[in-house]
This record gives C-alpha cells, structure tokens and sequence, in this order.
C-alpha cells in the first residue's frame, strides 16, 4: 500500500493524497451514521486523466477504489471499506452550455445547484432537485439514478442524462459524452452506468438535458380524508393539467404536525384537521398562461365532488415558497421525533394508496403507537414509508427493529409488483435484501456484468450486488452501535 500511496503523490502532489485518519473523517462515514468505513487514503484527482491514473494504479496493485461525491447518500454507498477513497470534489467545472442543443455538459464534481444556477444564467432550466442539492454532486446523482420533487414532469436522472465520460475499473476512459437524442450504435452503454453506484465504472462528465425555464407557476396546498382521494386528486391534475403538472407531493399527517411543532415560524396553512395533504405545483414557460385558474378549477371540482376538503393557493411566490417549505422541512425534523426506520420503496401509481393503507395497517398492528410518516413522490409511486419510534421508547432498543419491519413494509411491496429502492439505491443498506426481492436471472445477469467489467472487483466492492467480494477486498465495514 506505501508504494502505491507514493506513486499517487508523486502524480497528484502530497497535498492531493490523504492519509491522516483525523483528516479523513467526513469521507468514512455514512451521512446519517449508520456506518463507518476505514480507508488508507483520499485522493483528489483534478481532471479526468488523473482519474484514470489514480483507478489504472489500484487496478495493478489489486486496491479497492470507491469513488465519492458529495458523501449525502443514504444507503452506505459511498462508505469505503479499506483501500482508496476517490473524491471528485475536485472535478466541477461546467465545461459548455449548448442552448440550440438545450445541453449542459458538467463535471462530476459540480455540486447540483451549481448546475442549476449555470443552466438559469444561459435561460434554462435543470430540472432536478433534492433537499441535498446545495451539497450534493453530479456524480454521485447519476450514480444513484437521483429523482427527487419533479421526476413527474421532467423524469429521474436516467431521463436527464444524454451521454457520459467512464473511467473503467482498468484505468481506460470511455468516451461517451455526446449530446445525442438518437443514437442506434449498439448496447445503450449509458444506462449501464447509471444507477450502478459506482461498482462498474466511475462517472467523470455527463452531458445534461436543458428544459424552458418556467415563467408561470402556481402551487397549491390540499387537505383531503387519505391516500385515495389524494390518489382520486392526482388522476384530475393529471388529466385536467396533463404537462403543466410539474409535482404532486403527499404529506399526512403526522408529517404536517411534526413540521409545525419544530420549525419556527411556521404557519399552519389550511383550517381544521386533514388526515392527508397534497403539494400541486402546475408549471409553464408560457408566462400568460393562467395555471392559477386552472388549478382553482380543478380543485373547485374536486371540493364540489368530496375529494378536497379544503385548499389553499400561494397568492405570491413568498407564500409558494412557504408552501413547499413544508414539504422540504420533512426529512429533516423527524430526526427530532427519535428513531426513524426508512423505506424509499415505489409501487404502480395504481396502487401507492393502498400501499400505504396497507403497510400502514400492518406496522401498527405489529408495534401499538408507531408513528407511520409516509410521504413523498405520490405522482411517480415513490414513497419514503418511514416509521418514528413510539413516544417513550428506547431509540436502540426500537431500531434493532429495523430488519423485521423492513420485511413487513418489502413484502408488501413485493406483493404489489414494486420496488424496494426507488431513488436512494441499494448500497449496503438494501444489498442482501436483493436476494428476497430480485428475480434470480436478473440478478445473475448484475453479476455477469460486474465480473466482465471489473473482474478484480476493485470498483466500490460490497456494495449493490448480494455477495461479499473474495480476499483481499473483504468488507470490514459494520454497523454503528446506535444508529442515528
């Protein structure tokens, strides 16, 4: 390993290659301490062929390299488990913005918001977003196949993606970085490397899709009785906005209570209690397009027909802002309620209400005074079934829970023709729950391909496939005692 260290100084420069473990510590830990890793260093690569030398050098001396971005996954992704810990921070130019082909071709290392701020500058639109967006990197979205609040209008990052730049587990680099709509040249080598967490190549370059950037907006805030008038409410938008419905975010509520109870200022924004709410937002580059109109309509209908029990319209772009501040707040204050057990699982549109209606009744029936929060992406069938601790109960003592409820919430999902992994990935958290879920020959094609294009299993190993990698590359990682 010194060897190999030095060669990386001698080409990165001593600065560039990090071996202090007091100075590694943000790179070995999970975001929200459910693991911790160990590495022999960090490096910092600043462009693509550095990159290829740091990956061709650990190829040879049989290292494991895991690369990493902004560090804000949520499935112990990007936590390493010895070897070399690649950083693309350093990586964050945005190379060209080509309006007449409405592409952006970033880094990997460019934070998310820098990207959407670059595409507002040159009168586009980057439509992605996350909470995490203001730390988050390119790299690490593509690698997770990243959706967030507008995957009903404008897709996941799969959609977002027109061509790639590849680092291979041997130090080769594929070109693919072409801003190409049609492109009938053999396997779709981009989707590979999507979604695969960096277990099949490392992501460097993306060439992004720009859209019209919004000029009309409206947002609204709706209290019905459940999931199924809120579903009921969604099939109106849908037919009644058709693409001008940009988001539709559910919210029950216990998540409403939770927000207005820790986050100062907050304003509960509708009369009486809901026990669900959904977040509208209808969109348009059109600016003399009256989506306000058209969402009192709808909404005007729904109220007349006993779907909507009361709403609310963001009269300026503060009180929108407001609005969908309740939504992104979510996430972060049930930390505040104690232990939170997580599940970012997608069902069929058809039958994310009775999802919830089911997996709901299920966990309560299993725990008395589990707090269930199941939220998110109602438009797209994602939703992050989360489960708060019991008032009262001992934190660990709850989370050693984590395994059997995730079998409860899976099977239910399962049964449903659905998805244990939605938009955070598989990672360590899911990985050995693929086996349960994963058809066998697509799981045995999975493995066909990380063999053909890392056969060393050099590249993040451990992670998305449901099979420890072979010595010297055995995990050492385990869970923290108290996971928070």
């Amino acid at each position: 390993m010194q060897g190999l260290v030095g060669r990386l100084r001698e080409r990165l420069g001593p600065a560039r290659v990090v071996t202090e473990p007091s100075d590694m510590t943000g790179q070995l830990a999970e975001m929200r301490g459910l693991y911790q890793g160990t590495a022999a260093a960090v490096v910092y690569p600043a462009d693509t062929d550095e990159v290829a030398f740091v990956v061709a050098e650990c190829a040879a001396a049989r290292v494991a390299v895991v690369a990493q971005g902004g560090n804000t996954g949520l499935v112990g992704g990007g936590v390493p488990h010895g070897g070399i810990v690649l950083s693309l921070a350093r990586l964050d130019r945005v190379r060209e913005v080509d309006g007449l082909n409405a592409t952006i071709t970033v880094e990997a290392g460019c934070i998310l918001q820098r990207v959407q701020e670059a595409a507002a500058e040159a009168g586009f639109l980057f439509p992605l977003s996350l909470a995490s967006e203001g730390t988050c990197r390119i790299g690490g979205n593509l690698a997770t196949n990243a959706g967030g609040t507008a995957v009903l209008r404008y897709g996941n990052m799969r959609e977002l993606t027109l061509g790639l730049e590849v680092v291979l587990a041997d130090g080769r680099i594929w070109h693919g970085l072409k801003g190409l709509r049609k492109d009938n040249t053999g396997y779709d080598l981009r989707d590979l490397f999507i979604g695969s967490e960096g277990t099949l190549g490392i992501i460097t370059a993306a060439v992004l899709k720009l859209y019209p950037r919004p000029l009309a907006r409206a947002t609204a805030f709706v209290g019905c009785g459940g999931p199924q008038p809120a579903l009921a409410l969604f099939e109106r938008f849908r037919a009644g906005a058709g693409d001008h419905l940009t988001a539709f975010e559910y919210i029950p509520r216990f998540g409403l209570d939770i927000v207005l109870k820790h986050v100062p200022g907050v304003v509960r924004p509708l009369q009486g209690d809901h026990a669900a709410h959904a977040l509208i937002e209808l969109s348009s580059p059109q600016s003399d397009l009256d989506l306000g109109g058209r969402l009192e309509e709808i909404l005007a209908a729904a109220i007349e027909d006993g779907i909507v029990e009361d709403a609310t319209i963001g009269a300026s772009e503060a009180q929108s802002r407001a609005l969908w501040g309740l939504r992104e707040s979510l996430s972060e204050v049930q930390k505040l309620e104690g232990g939170s057990i997580k599940h970012d699982v997608a069902v069929p549109v058809s039958r994310v209400a009775e999802f919830i209606e089911a997996a709901t009744q299920a966990c309560e029936a299993e725990m008395p005074g589990i707090r269930v929060c199941a939220f998110g992406h109602f438009g797209d069938g994602n939703i992050h079934f989360n489960l708060s601790q019991p008032v009262g109960m001992d934190k660990a003592a709850y989370l050693a829970q984590w395994e059997h409820f995730n079998r409860i919430v899976h099977d239910i999902v399962h049964a449903m023709n659905g998805s244990i992994a939605a938009e955070h990935g598989i990672g360590l958290i899911k990985r050995d729950e693929l086996t349960l879920y994963k058809d066998p020959v697509a799981l045995d094609l999975m493995r066909t391909l990380k063999a053909s294009l890392d056969p060393l299993g050099i590249l993040n190993p451990g992670k998305v496939l449901p099979e420890r990698p072979a010595e010297p590359l055995q995990s050492t990682l385990s869970p923290m005692v108290a996971r928070s």
